[in-house]
């Protein structure tokens, strides 16, 4: 089934491809200048750091509805080992196997293709099993500290979670602007939240996946209008879930990571840092979101931490 007129009318209207060469690969990661760092590093009046990151464990958020999206496996290869005879410094080492987007993350540009393309128009086929993404993997992302702007539209509309079958328009990302006396400008990290976390923090996960709130297929307009270099929220799936389009699946994300570049990130825990905001009455602050550089990957593990 092809994707629908609609669809390719806001692609047409969202479109970075070209907008920083031919040869680019990190997309709207562009728009965080070393000025736009410096204007960032002045919002941590306090020092205040709040950890944005869900645990790394067996028991994580994927329940399966996401094949092959697999909960981190952790095990110890070595325990008080002493490798250099016995009497020496003993060691413990451990090893993880993982979906590298099962917890909290980063999609890179790679992570979905629509209609045989990638971000700036490459062919989806450069992502091989051997290789994996040939082209703007998450390991082109060298760096990602920016000013954190946080949406609180749960917070903005009066309750502690949006129901499941809501999607988060662009009235409500002005709301939650307006709310939280900030506006979203070129070069910030947006994180969104919807309070969909809850449900994982407090063991269901089955709840946490389905049905979802998340962001509308109206929204990456807004984004690409602000120019926003990378968004973030606190769901499995970004989008709402099961889409609003009937047979429309993830046109976010082909929207943001294809045709505008932008990444995204997901199963971000913004509980604390919408009590923290909320408290000292501000809603941006610096955020040090760097990926893991796996080579050739689709995505990254993070522990995003913001400083206010």
């Amino acid at each position: 089934m092809s994707l629908p007129a609609e669809f390719h009318e806001i692609a047409k209207r969202v479109n970075n491809w070209g907008r920083w060469g031919g040869a680019d690969e990190i997309g709207t990661l562009n728009l965080i200048t070393d000025a736009v760092v410096r204007e960032a590093v002045a919002t941590a009046r306090t020092g205040r750091r709040i950890p944005l990151a869900l645990p790394l464990r067996q028991d994580g958020v994927q329940s399966g509805l996401i094949p092959g999206r697999i909960n981190p496996l952790h095990t110890m290869v070595q325990i008080n080992q002493e490798i250099f005879g016995p009497g020496t410094v003993a060691t413990s080492d451990d090893a993880v196997t993982m979906g590298l987007q099962a917890a909290t993350h980063w999609d890179a540009l790679t992570h979905v293709s629509h209609s045989g393309k990638i971000y700036n128009g490459r062919p989806a086929d450069t992502i091989t099993a051997h290789d994996g993404a040939r082209f703007s993997s998450i390991a082109t992302v060298e760096h990602l500290v920016s000013r954190g702007v946080l949406l609180d539209v749960a917070r903005a509309r009066g309750v502690d979670r949006l129901p499941g079958d809501h999607a988060v328009t662009p009235d409500d990302l002005a709301a939650a602007e307006d709310f939280g006396g900030v506006r979203v400008r070129a070069g910030d990290i947006v994180l969104v939240r919807t309070g969909q976390v809850r449900l994982a923090l407090a063991g269901d996960r089955q709840a946490y996946g389905y049905p979802s709130p998340g962001l509308s297929v109206r929204t990456p307009e807004w984004f690409r209008a602000r120019d926003a270099a990378a968004v973030a929220n606190d769901t499995l799936t970004f989008e709402i879930f099961p889409p609003e389009i009937e047979d429309l699946w993830m046109p976010v994300h082909a929207l943001h990571l294809v045709e505008m570049g932008m990444p995204q990130g997901q199963n971000w825990n913004l509980e604390a840092l919408s009590e923290a905001c909320a408290e000292e009455g501000r809603h941006a602050f610096l955020l040090t979101a760097s990926p893991e550089p796996f080579a050739g990957a689709t995505g990254s593990p993070v522990a995003p931490v913001a400083i206010l």
